[in-house]
């Protein structure tokens, strides 16, 4: 798939990062935002599960969980009193202590997401950061609009002399 490209869009001034951060990680905070302010993450979530459903992992994952659900199920007996609730929420714990919930996902990101890091996602990110850092540089160097007068009252008609 064509990577989606970054549009340059008007810097907007970033929120304040979280009190208390050091001044690197203030800067990460800060373009963090930036870059999801873009929709650049928001990109790589829709290459990434694009492509997800063709991975074996995440089929080798699915007939897992599959096949535990009905194993599980084939141990309960049926009783029209029975809280569906609970038994959906013991379901859910037994899937996700059983462990293969965790190693399946290490093994999607594996397939999905690792090929792209380096090729398609990381370039978009630095070019990113450059064009946000070359932004910051830019708004620095551009000096301050002179301040106001104070007097708010419109300046006298000039008398012409024609």
């Amino acid at each position: 798939p064509i990577p989606t490209p970054i549009t340059p869009s008007t810097p907007t001034r970033p929120r304040q990062p979280p009190a208390g951060l050091g001044p690197a990680a203030q800067l990460i905070a800060i373009i963090v935002e930036q870059l999801k302010s873009r929709g650049l993450f928001d990109g790589f979530r829709r290459d990434c599960l694009a492509d997800v459903d063709t991975k074996p992992a995440y089929q080798n994952l699915r007939q897992k969980v599959d096949n535990f659900v009905s194993t599980h199920l084939d141990k309960q007996e049926w009783n029209p009193a029975m809280n569906k609730n609970q038994l959906r929420n013991g379901l859910r714990q037994s899937v996700i202590q059983s462990g293969m919930l965790e190693a399946g996902v290490d093994r999607i990101i594996s397939q999905v997401v690792d090929p792209k890091l380096n090729h398609i996602f990381r370039p978009q990110i630095e070019r990113a950061i450059h064009e946000f850092l070359a932004a910051q540089k830019k708004e620095e160097s551009v000096p301050a609009p002179p301040p106001e007068p104070e007097n708010k009252d419109p300046p006298a008609p000039s008398q012409d002399a024609s």
